[in-house]
């Protein structure tokens, strides 16, 4: 059986962008930083993820973090295609469909500290029901 689900725990890197799409809908925008295991000599390397939401609970949830706050996103790993046939630009993001607030101490500059570490495993059915 095939499967899509994502659990990604990170940080958000900068203020997020909702836009008004012509359905009516509002779409939300944003990037999560997640920090790799591995560490270089060099600093810490991190991926800079894109995400989008449609739904309002995620978007209310956004509105009241900041740059740098940490969160736990579940959702689905989505490819967009637009443009013309002969311009076809893909899309890769995460579609959340939860996100939950870490409260955690900021990290003081420079220093990599701890990974973030998710909430205990979730059984399937209860991903199922988020989205």
């Amino acid at each position: 059986m095939d499967r899509n689900e994502v659990l990604l725990v990170g940080r958000l890197s900068a203020a997020v962008e909702e836009r008004s799409l012509p359905s009516g809908d509002t779409m939300t925008k944003w990037r999560l930083l997640v920090r790799r295991r591995r560490h270089r000599r060099d600093g810490m390397v991190t991926d800079s993820i894109p995400c989008v939401s449609f739904n309002q609970e995620v978007a209310d949830v956004l509105r009241t973090l900041r740059p740098r706050d940490a969160m736990e996103v579940t959702g689905a790993f989505r490819c967009r295609v637009f443009g013309p046939a002969s311009g076809k630009v893909w899309a890769y993001e995460v579609e959340v469909a939860t996100v939950r607030v870490i409260e955690a101490d900021p990290l003081p500059a420079g220093e990599p500290g701890e990974p973030l570490v998710p909430s205990a495993p979730r059984p399937v059915a209860v991903l199922a029901e988020a989205g």
